[in-house]
């Protein structure tokens, strides 16, 4: 590294006028639920757009509310693989992409028991029970759907 085998100390260091701080005892990045919404784990590296503010998901009911947490940990999952891609060496981010998937697993498996298979290879395959009417978006009425 560049400063590898020196006397510097860069704990301290900020740029007067901007926000750049190098804080080293603070978590780098954010839960997957604020990630999620703002598409970007990494705490420091998210600049909203001008004046726009994300609006916070809200789920409606139980199912809706098992699907978010599948989808905010599959996000969080990805963003993190793509920062391990480039910072190999950061256990940190390794530990925390190791537990999100764990946790990434108890979600879908808590949504599969509660409300059948995300993908087919969920499906029990001693029949074909995803071929029976009605299908799932029939049920649910309107046409949000199809």
């Amino acid at each position: 590294m560049l400063f590898n085998n020196n006397d510097f100390d860069f704990s301290f260091f900020e740029i007067p006028g901007s926000d750049f701080k190098l804080e080293m005892n603070r978590n780098k990045f954010v839960s997957p639920s604020e990630g999620f919404q703002r598409g970007n784990m990494q705490r420091d590296e998210y600049k909203s757009y001008k004046n726009y503010n994300s609006v916070m998901l809200q789920a409606s009911n139980d199912r809706e509310q098992k699907m978010l947490k599948v989808m905010e940990y599959a996000f969080a999952i990805v963003d993190l693989n793509l920062y391990l891609d480039m910072h190999p060496e950061d256990m940190e981010a390794y530990r925390l992409y190791k537990s999100y998937i764990d946790e990434g697993r108890k979600a879908e498996q808590e949504y599969i028991n509660a409300y059948g298979p995300l993908v087919i290879t969920n499906a029990d395959t001693s029949n074909y029970e995803w071929l029976k009417n009605p299908w799932p978006w029939d049920s649910m009425g309107g046409n949000m759907y199809v």
